[in-house]
C-alpha cells in the first residue's frame, strides 16, 4: 500500500511540473520572434502533447492506480482504456514532430536560401494535422483490434527512429565537410555572418537532438521491459511490475524534462522564459 501511494504521489507531482512546465514553454513560444515560424510551430506541437500529458493522460494514470488500490473496476476500465488510448495520440504526435523537427534541420541545411520559401507555416500547419489525424484514427484500435495496433506503432516507431537517425547523420556528416572547408580554405573571421549563421544552425541541430535522445533515453526502458514481460520470464512478477512503475514513472518524466531541455540548450527561449518569469514575479534579476 505504502509503495503504491508513493508512486501515485510521483505521477500527480509528474503531472503538475509538467503541465507548468510546458504552459510556460508555449507562452514563450507565443512571444517569442527571433525562432523561425515553422521550426518553432513544431516545439509547440511538442510542447503541447507534453502539456496534455500532464493535463489529460497522467492524472488518468494515477486515477488508474488508485482504482486498482481500491479495486474499483468500472473506474479501473475506464482509466484503462483512457490511459491507453491518450497515450497512444500523445507518444505517436511526439514521435511524428520529432521527427519531422530532424527532417526541418536537414531542409534547412539543404535547401539553403530556399529553405524559407518552401518550408512555410501553412505547409507545417498541414503536416501537423496530419500527424493528429493519424493519431486519432488509429489510437481506438488498441481496444478494437490490438494485433493491428501493435503492427501500426512498430512500423510507425521504426519509420520515425530509420528517419531521424539518417537525417542526422547527413547533417553531422554535411557538417564535418563544411568545417574541413573552412579550415583548408575559406579562413574566416569568427565575426564573419557565415560562420555566425553556421554557429547558430549547430545550436540548432544539437537542440533538437537533445530532445530526441531524451525520449530515447525515457521510452527505451519501458519497451525492454515490455518484452521482458511478455515473454516467459524466470523473474518474481512482483519485482517485473516494480521495474515496470519505474520505467513508466522515466516516460512520464520525459514531458517534464523537456521545458528544461529548452531552456539549457535553446538561448532564445532561456532568455525568454527569464523575462517572462521577471515579469511576473515584477522583481528584476541581476
Amino acid at each position: 500500500m505504502a509503495t503504491g501511494n508513493l508512486t501515485e504521489a510521483v505521477h500527480i507531482l509528474l503531472s503538475i511540473t509538467a503541465f507548468l512546465g510546458n504552459t510556460l514553454i508555449l507562452v514563450v513560444l507565443h512571444k517569442e520572434t527571433s525562432l523561425h515560424p515553422p521550426s518553432k510551430l513544431l516545439y509547440r506541437c511538442l510542447a503541447t502533447t507534453d502539456l496534455l500529458v500532464g493535463l489529460v493522460n497522467q492524472p488518468l494514470y494515477a486515477t488508474f492506480l488508485i482504482s486498482c488500490t481500491l479495486r474499483n473496476w468500472s473506474v479501473f476500465r475506464f482509466t484503462y482504456d483512457g490511459v491507453y488510448i491518450t497515450s497512444h495520440v500523445l507518444c505517436g504526435v511526439s514521435l511524428f514532430s520529432l521527427t519531422a523537427i530532424s527532417v526541418d534541420r536537414l531542409l534547412a541545411l539543404l535547401l539553403g536560401l530556399r529553405y524559407k520559401r518552401i518550408v512555410t507555416l501553412k505547409r507545417i500547419y498541414s503536416i501537423l494535422a496530419l500527424f493528429w489525424v493519424a493519431s486519432l484514427v488509429s489510437a481506438p484500435f488498441y481496444i478494437l483490434n490490438h494485433r493491428i495496433s501493435t503492427w501500426y506503432s512498430s512500423i510507425a516507431v521504426s519509420s520515425c527512429l530509420v528517419i531521424s537517425i539518417a537525417s542526422y547523420k547527413k547533417i553531422f556528416c554535411a557538417l564535418r565537410h563544411h568545417q574541413a572547408q573552412v579550415q583548408d580554405h575559406v579562413q574566416q573571421q569568427p565575426g564573419q555572418p557565415n560562420a555566425l549563421n553556421m554557429a547558430r544552425y549547430r545550436k540548432a541541430v544539437h537542440s533538437a537532438l537533445w530532445v530526441q535522445l531524451a525520449l530515447v533515453f525515457c521510452y527505451f526502458p519501458y519497451f525492454i521491459v515490455a518484452i521482458v514481460i511478455s515473454e516467459s520470464s524466470p523473474y518474481p512478477p512482483y519485482l517485473l511490475e516494480v521495474i515496470r512503475e519505474i520505467a513508466v514513472v522515466l516516460v512520464y518524466f520525459n514531458s517534464t524534462l523537456n521545458p528544461f531541455l529548452y531552456c539549457w540548450k535553446i538561448s532564445e527561449v532561456r532568455q525568454a522564459v527569464k523575462r517572462t518569469i521577471r515579469q511576473e514575479l515584477c522583481c528584476p534579476w541581476t
